[in-house]
């Protein structure tokens, strides 16, 4: 299974986003899937620059969106406007018309106004006044949030944190790492942006479709089944994993596969994409909590005590 085109566009990020190989493959992975990212993670750590690189590298129409209180649904999906000279609405599209979308600091904005995003992310269209418009393809959303800050946020509901096809954080940059960002940003002239465009909305749709026939066995799909099954039992576990999230690990898995050049996913691959695509649904105990048990620690758990599934 040939993935040149992929490596291309994950050389051409790095470009601009240093020393975050991890990262970009968990957005890349979500690319391939049609899925959509969360991005969670303080300020300046280059969640912007990741959005934009994957743009830019892909060829895509990009708008960011800053979120704040006084944003309304309108802004994002558009709004039908009167012609007087005909007597009829015409429909002007909002800023979701664009392939890749920027959702800076998501959990700014009120509840009606996150909720604009949802059923462009779920059914790839939005409806105004009764009517449904399409939005381009390829089509994803990127949204950040600051983990830190909470005084003036509205946290994402359950159903929207479902939704995302995965959670990323970026961190702070190892010493060498920063190092090379400074010799960047040093002097007058820009960091170095990517070059021209390596691939277009067309080998991203292919993309896509290759990812699709990575083969994914029965056993396999078992093993899935049993890692979320497991989380819905828990005792310290509030809330466990939706039938939405076992079907983007497969798909997940499936990414993982196709980055790594085969055709075939293996348990290696559902075990590398569990935590970045279970662990923001999972939603522990209050008693849990408590005793700062995470996410991360009870996902890690039910991998460790599942059996392997037969060859």
């Amino acid at each position: 299974m040939t993935n040149e085109k992929i490596s291309q566009i994950h050389a051409n990020i790095e470009k601009r986003l240093v020393g975050k190989s991890h990262a970009v493959d968990l957005v890349l992975s979500a690319m391939l899937c049609r899925g959509h990212v969360l991005i969670e993670d303080v300020p300046g750590t280059g969640k912007t620059t990741l959005a934009q690189a994957l743009a830019m590298s892909i060829g895509c129409t990009f708008r960011r969106i800053q979120f704040t209180p006084d944003v309304m649904p309108s802004d994002i999906t558009g709004f039908s406007m009167l012609d007087t000279s005909s007597g009829k609405f015409n429909f002007k599209p909002g800023v979701i018309f664009n392939q890749i979308i920027l959702a800076d600091e998501v959990n700014r904005t009120s509840p009606k106004t996150q909720s604009a995003l949802l059923e462009a992310m779920q059914e790839n269209q939005v409806t105004v006044d009764g009517t449904s418009y399409k939005v381009p393809a390829p089509f994803m959303v990127i949204a950040t949030q600051n983990p830190v800050e909470y005084i003036g946020t509205f946290p994402l509901p359950e159903a929207q944190l479902d939704r995302f096809f995965v959670r990323v954080s970026l961190g702070y940059p190892q010493p060498e790492d920063e190092a090379r960002i400074l010799d960047k940003h040093d002097g007058r002239d820009q960091p170095d942006l990517p070059a021209a465009p390596v691939a277009d909305a067309q080998d991203v749709l292919a993309l896509q479709r290759e990812t699709d026939e990575v083969h994914v066995s029965p056993a396999l799909k078992r093993y899935i089944t049993e890692i979320v099954s497991k989380t819905r039992s828990r005792k310290d576990v509030l809330l466990g994993i939706s039938p939405r999230g076992a079907i983007f690990l497969m798909y997940a898995s499936k990414a993982s596969a196709y980055l790594s050049g085969r055709a075939y996913a293996t348990p290696d691959d559902v075990q590398k994409m569990a935590l970045p695509v279970l662990e923001h649904r999972l939603l522990l105990s209050p008693e849990t909590r408590l005793k700062s048990v995470t996410a991360a620690q009870v996902i890690s758990e039910i991998i460790g005590s599942t059996p392997l599934p037969e060859a």
